[in-house]
């Protein structure tokens, strides 16, 4: 099959490319970074390099293509507005699907793209399903992940300061947790399919107080807590860490929403039926190297 992907060589992108690349598909990979054209060739993938705004190039990649895996890469933290970003870089991608008469896509969305409210950030993802539903003709599949395990690594720095974890989730809270290297088979599986559908991907479910347990012995503190903090304290604790405060209500709404258990609620209703098989501790020595050099 020929193959485009976009999101170049990040977390999913380099283990969905060398997957596909091994199974014998022709796979162009989209980059907005012309140094990473050596990386992706060594892969035995084509680059295709240039910008997602730019949808005359997203046509012509698009072009002659079987099926294309679309991804709209994170809004930086000083977007005025991060979901009109995600709404208008997935119309980007759609008008590129519908000119080049592609007739498979697959979105990379999120846990919680089925709600239209009250979860910040992933309003994004909620706004791009919307547009690729919309696709006249095209059989979609959105992927929903669920809590990446590398976004632990943001209390690295907070454990080494204050010898605990501190949010406004986790605790007792069940995280479905995912390892992006779970989500490509998911995705090359997908790419290879007709027909609509939403399919969720996780690694494994753990509580706050679980995964606190199971980093703090990796690191030599097995007493280490997670302790909930109110919404007002985590918007507090994030602006004074010097976040953009439009970017600390969003998050602090999010994690609030997966507190709540509203952010999940569908996800508890489908769950995968083959669980990805990286559970939290093949992350932990990656942790262990960001809490070192905190």
């Amino acid at each position: 099959m020929k193959l485009i992907l976009t999101g170049s060589l990040g977390h999913i992108g380099h283990p969905l490319t060398t997957l596909l690349t091994q199974q014998g598909h022709t796979v162009t990979v989209i980059t907005t970074n012309p140094a990473k054209q050596k990386e992706i060739e060594a892969l035995g993938a084509t680059a295709a390099i240039g910008r997602m705004e730019d949808t005359g190039f997203l046509t012509t990649t698009f072009r002659g293509a079987d099926a294309v895996y679309c991804m709209v890469p994170p809004a930086q933290h000083t977007a005025p507005d991060r979901v009109a970003y995600y709404r208008e870089t997935a119309r980007n991608y759609a008008r590129a699907i519908q000119d080049a008469s592609i007739q498979r896509a697959i979105h990379l969305s999120s846990i919680g793209a089925d709600l239209d409210k009250g979860t910040g950030i992933i309003l994004g993802a909620y706004e791009a399903e919307q547009v690729f539903n919309a696709l006249d003709g095209v059989s979609v599949t959105h992927i929903r992940p669920t809590y990446f395990n590398y976004n632990l690594l943001n209390f690295a720095g907070m454990i080494r300061k204050t010898g605990r974890i501190m949010a406004n989730y986790g605790g007792d809270d069940i995280i479905p947790l995912v390892e992006p290297a779970d989500i490509a088979p998911v995705i090359a599986e997908e790419l290879q399919k007709t027909g609509k559908s939403i399919r969720y991907v996780a690694s494994e479910e753990r509580s706050g107080n679980e995964i606190a347990r199971t980093l703090g012995e990796a690191i030599g503190k097995p007493d280490l807590s997670w302790t909930v903090i109110t919404d007002d304290q985590m918007r507090q604790g994030m602006e004074a860490n010097g976040m953009p405060a439009g970017l600390a209500a969003d998050l602090t709404e999010m994690y609030s929403s997966m507190h709540k258990g509203d952010l999940g609620r569908d996800f508890q209703k489908h769950k995968p039926q083959t669980w990805g098989a990286t559970k939290l501790e093949a992350f932990l020595p990656t942790f262990v190297e960001a809490y070192n050099n905190a």
